[in-house]
């Protein structure tokens, strides 16, 4: 049983969505797995899937005879430690306070993420009143896990865990994805030890590789041979679009507050659905990107 599970270890596969903003992937759910095998050293290959970018399985974990999806037991992060292959928390996984927090990540943050994105549906009539309990909670959840940090470099036992995987996708792309105008964004900015934190591990896992391996400088995406057997949706077929990083400069010049949310909350969640203008999925997955820690 061991040597199914180093097996399994050795030969992962990552599908996510397509990287922007200078992140791997600026998918909110995809960039904290990411993250999580990044911290736990694990070997894996990146690719992006480009056919069915809205399937809610994805992110999603593959290999020979293992697949881990986004939309079963819990997610893909709790799905690698329930079937033993890669468990950074099980010396904090009972800890009370432990799990506090996490759970706050995944409601008062996840919930402010969406919100800034426009992926949470919120009527007009509520949408004031929603608004404002939606940063009140933020702030709280910011000032909390600022206090919990301290000097430290990851929140418990100074060892990463899943919650510092799921607080760094969430902080970066919070700080890289959102416009300098965001609420959210400016309500992080707050507390600098978070922002340093961010930084910190960014550069230490995203931006210390070389640019072969950097899959946001490489024009390539692809799926592995072995993918979801049932798709919750059919491909999209997308225009060309111009370059992100012009538009989302230009929206931040010319709009206000609401209008530059709102439009590179629109440009994220297009950057999650469509393809790019001068790639094509490669189905037989023979450009996957290789992360050898």
């Amino acid at each position: 049983m061991d040597e199914v599970i180093q097996k399994e270890r050795q030969h992962l596969t990552l599908v996510t969505r397509k990287p922007c903003f200078s992140l791997p992937t600026a998918c909110p759910s995809c960039l904290p797995v990411y993250i999580y095998l990044k911290f736990a050293n694990v070997p894996f290959d990146l690719c992006y899937n480009l056919t069915y970018p809205d399937s809610d399985q994805i992110p999603y974990v593959d290999s020979d005879t293992y697949v881990a999806y986004n939309n079963e037991k819990g997610g893909v992060i709790e799905s690698l430690k329930e079937d033993n292959i890669v468990n950074l928390d099980l010396e904090v996984q009972s800890l009370p306070e432990w799990v506090s927090i996490v759970a706050m990540i995944n409601s008062w943050l996840l919930d402010a993420i969406l919100y800034e994105l426009w992926l949470l549906g919120i009527s007009k009539d509520t949408a004031e009143r929603r608004e404002e309990e939606i940063y009140r909670r933020a702030t709280i959840a910011y000032q909390a896990l600022s206090t919990k940090l301290g000097e430290e470099s990851f929140f418990f036992d100074n060892r990463p865990t899943s919650l510092d995987a799921i607080f760094l996708g969430h902080a970066l792309i919070t700080l890289y994805a959102l416009p300098e105008t965001s609420m959210l964004r400016g309500k992080l900015l707050e507390q600098p030890n978070l922002v340093l934190y961010a930084d910190k591990h960014k550069a230490e896992l995203l931006d210390s590789g070389s640019s072969s391996s950097d899959p946001s400088s490489s024009s390539s995406s692809s799926i592995p041979k072995r993918g979801p057997s049932n798709w919750s949706s059919k491909p999209k077929s997308q225009p060309p679009k111009r370059e992100r990083t012009e538009e989302e400069k230009n929206f931040r010049r010319k709009a206000k507050y609401f209008l530059v949310t709102q439009l590179v909350a629109v440009l994220v969640f297009l950057s999650l659905l469509g393809g790019s203008d001068d790639t094509e999925v490669d189905a037989d997955g023979d450009d996957d990107f290789d992360y050898d820690n």
